[in-house]
């Protein structure tokens, strides 16, 4: 017996997986990548999911959404506020469908996305969901110890790791609107993960 559905959302990267393979023990999880369609990254998750043995869906995100996040984006002149509005309106998006619960990835040294307390209690209360953050007690070494015990992962770039995550696509529209220049302006290098399997 289970606590009810439970959509994660989902990059294919570690944290995310983690997370599922968390609350597998208590839901049924689906992994649902949020996505504006802009790229076909979201591929990359499905990919991911059919790894680690876990049923996968895509949901559509409001165009207009990823619009405002780039005009965000460029005000701001980097990328956090652009991603914390994408996230959110993700969490909305998934909690709108018949799950009972929604989770994701996030971890408590993160800085972007977050969702504070009143966020989730809000959530909660106007779609009749659970908001559920298993790792948002871990710490990223935490996280790290427990992905090298429990999975397989490729790391590297951003620009060269093929994840479904809300900076891809970003990078994606931005490009497309400024040139490929813009990006490298606005997006610190960093890596990323994607997940290739379970240890």
């Amino acid at each position: 017996m289970t606590a009810g559905s439970l959509a994660v959302l989902y990059s294919g990267g570690k944290d995310s997986t983690l997370a599922a393979l968390v609350l597998e023990e208590f839901y049924d999880v689906t992994l649902v990548t949020a996505t504006f369609a802009v790229t076909d990254e979201w591929e990359h998750a499905e990919e991911a999911a059919e790894r680690i043995g876990l049923p996968f869906e895509r949901v559509d995100l409001d165009r207009d959404v990823a619009e405002d996040a780039l005009d965000q984006l460029q005000a701001d002149g980097f990328p956090r506020n652009a991603i914390q509005l994408i996230h959110e309106h993700a969490l909305e998006t998934v909690a709108a469908l018949e799950y009972d619960a929604v989770a994701d990835g996030t971890r408590r040294d993160d800085r972007v996305p977050r969702v504070s307390r009143a966020s989730a209690q809000s959530l909660e209360d106007r779609h009749g969901v659970d908001y559920v953050a298993p790792l948002v007690g871990f710490g990223r070494g935490a996280v790290d110890r427990l992905v090298d015990a429990t999975l397989e992962v490729t790391v590297g770039p951003s620009e060269e790791i093929h994840r479904a995550d809300y900076e891809g696509e970003l990078r994606a529209l931005l490009a497309e609107r400024e040139g490929e220049d813009a990006v490298g302006e606005v997006f610190p290098d960093h890596d990323q993960t994607i997940v290739t399997g379970l240890r």
